[in-house]
């Protein structure tokens, strides 16, 4: 059986780590990123390596060709994080590359792009969540954020649509993207014993790595991510089974099947003990 060529940018970052070697077994993959190494400086193998900040697409497009999907967790990490000004020329070149992937993408005939977004795009709503002044928040509600990585992954979803419309271009590109929550282990174990609002947030989030894994294989390969309206696009929060969740994963269920095999209740079962 041929395996679905897949190409992923970002191959040397956290997210990467993490997805690959279940990505590897299943894909023929294509590894892009603008270094070679992780950030423990380890050789990530096969590795090329591109810049897709630049405007002239012809410099990397022949990565994009003949490849059925692209996963794209590539991010412009900025010098400063305390220094807004650079942050926000951080995120604006972040939502350049988010326009050459997606338009690359269309060119070269890629079905559909899968994207690493964030819980922040709308994380406006956890601070009002965490003081009980608001319930929940669901992919279909308005994405507002405080920060300016926020605001970069709103304008990548929001981009993403645009694409998926097919309105700019002729033709449809079918976007996913992957509002991901708190994929770590350590985020019980570093609240403060006894602060349950940080225990509630960090069960809330948890996001185990198997289904993290199979959030992002679903996304790439359900057959029909398609609206209510007929536009294949659409937005997922990555979480687990987790009880405490106040982001919905409902649509993600319903489209692709997604059916999260972990639960952060009872993976840190004795850590709450040890909160409450």
């Amino acid at each position: 059986m041929t395996k679905r060529k897949v190409l992923l940018i970002g191959a040397c970052g956290t997210i990467a780590s993490v997805l690959l070697p279940a990505l590897r077994e299943r894909y023929d993959l294509r590894l892009l990123d603008v270094k070679t190494t992780d950030k423990q400086g380890n050789e990530v193998e096969g590795v090329q390596i591109a810049d897709l900040l630049d405007s002239d697409r012809d410099q990397y497009r022949h990565h994009f060709r003949d490849v059925d999907a692209v996963v794209h967790l590539g991010f412009v990490v900025p010098e400063d994080r305390s220094h807004a000004e650079q942050n926000f020329w951080s995120e604006y070149a972040n939502v350049q590359m988010a326009f050459n992937i997606y338009q690359t993408s269309l060119e070269e005939g890629v079905r559909r792009v899968v994207v690493a977004s964030s819980n922040h795009a709308a994380d406006y709503y956890e601070p009002l969540i965490l003081e009980h002044k608001f319930d929940f928040v669901s992919p279909d509600m308005k994405a507002l954020s405080d920060n300016y990585y926020g605001w970069a992954k709103e304008v990548y979803e929001h981009l993403g649509f645009v694409f998926a419309t097919g309105v700019p271009n002729g033709r449809p590109l079918e976007n996913v993207q992957i509002r991901i929550g708190g994929p770590r282990e350590t985020d019980v174990a570093n609240a403060p014993l006894g602060d349950l609002t940080r225990v509630r947030r960090a069960l809330a989030v948890y996001l185990s790595q198997r289904d993290q894994a199979q959030l992002f294989i679903k996304s790439i390969e359900a057959e029909d991510i398609r609206d209510e309206q007929g536009v294949p696009f659409q937005v997922f929060y990555g979480v687990s089974d987790n009880p405490h969740a106040f982001w919905s994963i409902v649509n993600a269920r319903k489209v692709i099947g997604y059916e999260p095999e972990d639960n952060s209740e009872i993976r840190f079962k004795e850590l709450i003990d040890a909160h409450i």
